[in-house]
């Protein structure tokens, strides 16, 4: 191997171990799912976020706004 791929295969190799991390930003989605499952726990659950009044957001801990920008993101976004 050439040093450029020994550079890629290091990249590659730091890429992996932090994509636990990147996951590990959306702590109420289940544990354990994998990329199309949590678009999919996204695709159903932001809306619902929309559609809670201010009693029901005080009750997981989220104000309005916090639940609009959740709420209005795309589904495939974290």
């Amino acid at each position: 191997m050439n040093g450029l791929s020994d550079v890629r295969l290091l990249l590659r190799t730091e890429e992996l171990l932090e994509e636990p991390k990147l996951r590990s930003r959306t702590p109420c989605a289940p544990a354990g799912l994998g990329r199309w499952a949590l678009m999919l726990h996204h695709l159903r659950t932001r809306p619902a976020l929309l559609e809670l009044d201010e009693d029901q957001l005080r009750d997981i801990g989220l104000d309005a706004q916090q639940a609009r920008r959740e709420g209005l993101k795309p589904f495939w976004r974290s």
